[in-house]
């Protein structure tokens, strides 16, 4: 049974591929998703490999619920690693939604932690996003070489701002 986050992640996603019509946020959501403005990230795994992840580090919608709909459909259809996802996928994917808190600066690597905090790498204009607890990222070296990875940072560069995020998983 999915929980409320997921469902609203699918159900996006169907409405999107399979009609075309951007959902609005519904009636009936816990003040939780829908007084609250905080970044959303939402994944999409198929027989366990990533078929797409897009999200916001800081909120652009005016609540939860809406960051939830916009980066589900983002993911299923703009991830620019990943085909669109098409209808007779929608059954199969795996939705991970992760409600990001606020990150705070921090001045070393070992205020990380690759299972608990989330990093964000920082040069100039140039920023990389990592999630925590990802499979297959088990240091917090690799997790750091990855988010400058997506930012485009030389991974030898270790000029950069680092910081952390908690993440609440809903599966």
């Amino acid at each position: 049974m999915e929980d409320m986050y997921v469902k609203l992640a699918r159900e996006s996603i169907i409405s999107f591929i399979r009609s075309g019509i951007r959902m609005e946020v519904p009636d009936g959501l816990p003040s939780e998703m829908t007084d609250r403005k905080q970044g959303v990230f939402v994944s999409l795994h198929k027989y366990g490999a990533l078929r797409g992840c897009i999200g916001t580090i800081s909120p652009i919608c005016d609540s939860v619920a809406g960051e939830i709909i916009e980066n589900a459909i983002s993911a299923s259809t703009r991830d620019p690693r990943f085909p669109e996802v098409t209808s007779e996928e929608i059954d199969s994917l795996e939705i991970n939604v992760d409600v990001l808190e606020p990150a705070e600066k921090i001045n070393s690597e070992a205020e990380l932690d690759v299972k608990k905090y989330g990093v964000i790498v920082t040069k100039g204009w140039q920023k990389g996003l990592l999630l925590p607890d990802i499979e297959g990222v088990d240091t917090v070296e690799y997790q750091i070489s990855i988010a400058k990875q997506k930012a485009g940072i030389d991974p030898e560069d270790n000029d950069v701002k680092l910081e952390r995020f908690e993440v609440v998983r809903h599966v």
